[in-house]
Parts: C-alpha cells; structure tokens; sequence
C-alpha cells in the first residue's frame, strides 16, 4: 500500500506589533513569504492600525494582549515598535507562549536584552532578531570565505556606514533621538545591522574605546557621529563608523583583512573577495527573496524543527553590547570590556 503524502502545515500566524514604517515592511514581507500568514496588526494609534491592517485583509487591534486572544490564532509576534520598547512587548509575547521576531536592535538597555533572553529561555519558544544582513549573499560567501580559512589570518576590518538623515527625519516622530526610545543614534540605529556584521565576521568582541558628537542635527538626545575601535578575542582589531551626518548618503562599507586575503561588501553586494578565485559581482548578489524573507524562512525551519535561529537573542545582545559599550566608553574616555553571552 502505498504511503499518502503527509498534510501540509497550516501557516504560522503572525501579529505586526507596531504599525510604522517598519512594521509595514514586515507585512509585505510575511505576505510574500510561504508558510506564514498575518494575522493581526497592533498599535496603540489604532487608527494607524487599522489603516495598515486593511491593507491586508486583517484585524486591528490597540494592545498585544487583544491580538493574542485565542480568536486571532497568533503562533508569532513580530515586534516592530520603537526600540525602547521591544523587551516589554517581546517578553509578553515569550510568556504567553509565542515566537517572537524583535527588530533590531534587540532593545537599548542591556538589562532588558538580558530579561528577553531569559524569558526565550524560560518559556522555550523560538527568538529571532533581525540581523538581514548575514543572509545576504555577498555576506554569505565572504562567511563561508573566513569558515574555510581562505583569508588566512584575520587581522583587522572596517566597518562604515555614512548615511545622511535630515533634520525632519528627527522631527518626524517624537521617539527619534531620544535615550529612552531609540537607545542612541547612528550607531544604535543605523549602525547595529553593521556592528553585528563586523562580530559575525570576526568572533567574539572583548573591548571597545570610542568617541561620539552631534554635530549636523539639533534638538536630538543622542549622537549622529560615531568612531571607534573594537579588539576581538582573536587580537583582530576593528574599526568602526557611523554617521547620519555624510550629505548624501553612500553605501555601507564592510572590509574584512586577513594575511592570505581580504573580502569588502558594499550595502548587501560583495565587491571583491581575493585571496581565492575572485568572485564576479554580479554572482555575489544573485536576485532571490529579500534578506527579510530569508530570516522569517530561517525562523519557520526552526519552529517546525525545534532546531536553532541563525541569528537570535545572545548575538543581538553581543551587538546592543559593543553599541553601549562605545557610548559608554565615550563618557568615560576609557576602553569598556564586552561581556560573554
């Protein structure tokens, strides 16, 4: 007799907690990304809610407490609000059971990245945190380049990221530039996806000294340039920069050094990978589903098989920790150690 083919799975629901910008882009992309389906949009502004929510075809709703009312079937919860709120939405959602997906960064304190941490851990769920970037192809080929030893020793890096973001990007919502919201500026929001590159890339981080200024913007809380210096378990040594103050904007720049061979990314295409056979850029960024999509498709592998996100709480941690090392480090103009997770 022959077997019948098993059933497919129902797709996992997800409710989008925070109806911005963000949180409009992960509904397109759960909406493009089989195996997964919204299920419900969440903001306090419900009107915004329900303006995104209709979009869609689903429900809107004031409180996360509301959308994991048994109604809705929610399986995940993807938090998208402003970044000082991410732990307390984030560990309702551990603690009632669902998978979370936190934007980046995990959040701006590192007490409440740890609180998250042990709530994943308690309640046994699976915890991603967007880090897009390491499922880019061109980061893809540079990783598998230093796992296979091709570059030699790694010695150093340069990690850039010279953004320009006017006044009114600061003016537009009340949370930008704050300490309690959005934790810090070009580093701890534009510049953690590349902090977290830089460790993927070169291990584990032991100290930070860095520098950071205002300098282009007014009436912010938090820096819009910053510099410093990162010294790896290895004795790599990184350099880091972020700023939302270089008129017009350029690519985000990554260089990997070792003593065979170096690698450098520019935004989410590899450029040049040498000490091997050199690496066409056209083949490094292949077209395919977006980085967003690939990290929701790591996060439905591990829910289905009780395996491992690539990227989930204890690397976000180690990113929010050279980010809140440097600004440490800036007031006390010493080096801050990084601590293990």
């Amino acid at each position: 007799m022959t077997a019948q083919p098993a059933a497919p799975l129902p797709p996992l629901r997800v409710a989008v907690a925070g109806a911005g910008v963000i949180g409009a882009h992960h509904c397109r992309v759960i909406a493009d990304t089989p195996g997964i389906e919204l299920g419900a949009v969440v903001d306090v502004d419900l009107e915004r809610a329900a303006d995104m929510a209709a979009e869609h075809g689903v429900p809107a709703v004031g409180s996360l407490a509301e959308a994991l009312a048994p109604t809705h079937g929610i399986d995940v919860v993807a938090v998208c609000t402003p970044s000082g709120l991410h732990a307390v939405l984030a560990i309702e959602a551990m603690e009632a059971g669902r998978h979370v997906v936190i934007e980046k960064p995990i959040d701006v304190v590192d007490e409440r990245a740890a609180r998250i941490d042990e709530a994943r851990i308690a309640s046994g769920v699976q915890a991603a945190v967007i880090s897009q970037h390491r499922f880019d192809p061109g980061t893809e080929q540079v990783q598998a380049a230093l796992d296979g030893g091709r570059l030699g020793r790694v010695t150093s890096a340069i990690a850039s990221v010279p953004w320009w973001r006017s006044q009114d990007y600061y003016d537009s919502g009340a949370w930008r530039g704050t300490v309690a919201l959005d934790g810090g500026g070009a580093l701890m929001n534009q510049g953690v996806h590349t902090v977290d590159l830089l460790c993927a890339f070169l291990g584990r981080p032991l100290e930070v000294f860095g520098y950071t200024a205002l300098l282009a913007h007014e009436g912010i809380e938090v820096e819009d340039t910053a510099a410093g210096v990162v010294r790896f378990e290895s004795g790599a040594l990184g350099l880091l920069h972020a700023t939302t103050a270089a008129f017009t904007d350029e690519a985000v720049r990554v260089q990997v050094f070792g003593d065979r061979g170096s690698a450098l990314l520019e935004g989410d295409r590899l450029v040049s990978l040498t000490g091997m056979d050199d690496v066409p850029a056209e083949a490094a960024a292949p077209a395919g589903p977006s980085a967003h999509r690939l990290q929701y498709e790591d996060l439905i592998r591990a829910i289905r098989t009780g395996g491992q996100v690539r990227v989930g709480t204890r690397e976000a941690r180690t990113a929010l920790a050279v980010v809140n090392g440097l600004y440490e480090s800036a007031r006390r103009g010493a080096p801050v150690a990084i601590p293990r997770f």
